[in-house]
């Protein structure tokens, strides 16, 4: 079976600045991208681990938001962010409603 090589190719974002009013939307965000993964692994038999065991189904940061390590944190922010700022890049507004 031959294997093909993947290259990623995301949308180039890289000229879209955002608001400082989204900046709480993003961590907003983030936070909620970490609960769906971590009910994700949950649903799929994961627990907490203090060191990532694949085969015990054991991970680290299944844990709150809040008990992350900043790192992972930042992960969190960095995929909301790229999302935000693609929404924007694809003509998109993103307004907070009363």
């Amino acid at each position: 079976m031959k294997t093909q090589r993947y290259i990623p190719c995301p949308a180039d974002t890289s000229g879209v600045e955002l608001p400082e009013s989204l900046a709480e939307l993003t961590e907003q965000m983030a936070r909620n991208v970490h609960e769906v993964w971590a009910q994700t692994r949950i649903g799929e038999g994961w627990s907490y681990g203090p060191m990532r065991n694949d085969e015990l189904k054991q991970h680290p940061c299944l844990v709150p938001y809040d008990a992350l390590p900043d790192s992972e944190r930042e992960y969190d922010r960095h995929t909301a962010l790229e999302t935000l700022k693609l929404i924007s890049s694809l003509g998109y507004k993103i307004e907070k409603g009363l």
